[in-house]
């Protein structure tokens, strides 16, 4: 489980913000107990604001480090894709992210400091009796590695100036690294420009995974590992996801399908694809659409099943950037509430999101709530609403209203007084 992130100087983040997902009212059953950690932890973190007051670019910061961890080694040669704020002394400052991650039980604490040339500095520490340990720490060149890892000694030949220590003590057989390094690359984003890019793509759909069998026929596994009876049960699991949000949806067909990509030298090209049609049925009758036939709504839920899924099992981390933008206020409601969930989440995942929908806070606690705002300077500040401007927040508080009506600011602030001059209705 995520307990905190920190980022500081990427984007419209200059000085450090922090997300903890550390709850303040522990008495209700949302509130995952942590005895070694001796807090209890939330599944649901929402963050509100106005547009372009820098609430993407903390689910952005997330992903960022995640993407980092998995492919510096292989992408990071020329330098490094870090986006520092770009105004006051933001670009001759590093970039640093800070993650802490529960794992089995385990408080992991990673921090980087990066600039667009080199790692300037990394570390990875745990608390295995609540005292802080060092499991690697990387200042510059210089690699120090906690006694009894002489595993990972062969990361030193490997490290570079713009290579992160993780990536590549990842590849080594150590379990404290393998383990934080796995849990860690669980997080995943499903809500940011590039990943609906790959969210849309059928062809690399999650949700495909989950609807292993044919329409009337079962395929074989392809994990040899792996029984009948899961793949049976992760197709019951995926089409009972669909079924909820009521969208007179049945069943799915998956079928392969050879696409013709045109003719060479007297040649045909072609590739084989997944073809979907979903399953409509009425009274009378039943039905198969294509799956580009269905609306935008319907095809956004079906690829959000998948990645739900696969949190809720493993117990891992989904980030959601402009929730309301992509599905109808109902079915957010369902997913928050699939997280909330002791029943359907079990293993504690969460669901960090981004929202304009203020009918959403009916649905949240005042310590599941961050605002985003941006100073004169530019700067995006992360606030807990729990604790806005220093003064506690009610338990019993309408949220909705007590937002709509500017009680912790993070709305947009609109003068018109400029537009109606330009239009010529005032002096």
């Amino acid at each position: 489980m995520l307990i905190r992130f920190e980022v500081a100087n990427f984007r419209s983040v200059l000085d450090p913000v922090e997300l903890s997902m550390a709850a303040v009212d522990r008495d209700r059953p949302e509130a995952r107990t942590v005895p070694k950690l001796g807090e209890s932890l939330l599944s649901v973190a929402a963050i509100y604001g106005p547009n372009a007051s820098g609430k993407s670019n903390i689910i952005a910061a997330m992903s960022w480090l995640t993407d980092a961890v998995r492919s510096s080694l292989r992408l990071w040669d020329d330098e490094i894709p870090v986006e520092p704020f770009a105004f006051a002394d933001g670009r001759n400052r590093p970039a640093e992210f800070t993650a802490e991650l529960l794992v089995a039980g385990v408080r992991f604490e990673y921090s980087i400091q990066v600039d667009r040339d080199a790692v300037r500095y990394e570390g990875l520490f745990h608390y295995p009796e609540k005292k802080r340990r060092r499991i690697f720490e990387r200042d510059g060149s210089e690699l120090v590695l906690q006694r009894g890892l002489g595993g990972l000694s062969g990361v030193r030949e490997l490290l570079t100036p713009r290579t992160l220590a993780l990536t590549i003590a990842r590849r080594f057989d150590e379990p404290l690294v393998t383990e934080f390094a796995a849990n860690l690359l669980r997080i995943r984003n499903v809500g940011l420009p590039w990943s609906r890019a790959r969210l849309r793509d059928p062809v690399n759909d999650a949700t495909i995974q989950w609807l292993k069998s044919r329409y009337g026929r079962l395929q074989a596994p392809p994990d040899p590992d792996e029984s009948i009876g899961s793949v049976i049960e992760d197709r019951e699991q995926a089409l009972a996801l669909l079924r909820m949000a009521d969208l007179g949806i049945d069943d799915v067909v998956v079928e392969e399908h050879e696409f013709v990509l045109g003719q060479a030298d007297g040649l045909s090209r072609s590739m084989v694809r997944p073809r979907i049609r979903l399953v409509h049925r009425t009274q009378d009758e039943t039905i198969l659409f294509d799956f580009a036939a269905e609306s935008a709504g319907t095809r956004t839920w079906f690829y959000l099943i998948g990645p739900v899924l696969a949190a809720l099992r493993r117990g891992s981390v989904l980030l959601f950037d402009e929730l309301d933008a992509s599905l109808h206020p109902t079915l957010s409601m369902q997913l928050i509430r699939l997280f909330h969930d002791p029943a359907t989440n079990p293993r504690g995942a969460q669901l960090v999101f981004t929202s304009h929908d203020t009918s959403l806070l009916n649905e949240l606690n005042r310590d599941e709530v961050w605002l985003t705002e941006k100073t004169q300077l530019g700067m995006t500040r992360l606030g807990a609403l729990a604790e806005f401007a220093g003064e506690r927040v009610r338990k019993s508080q309408n949220l909705e209203r007590a937002y709509l009506h500017g009680r912790f600011g993070a709305l947009p602030d609109v003068d018109r007084t400029e537009l109606l001059r330009a239009l010529g209705l005032i002096g």
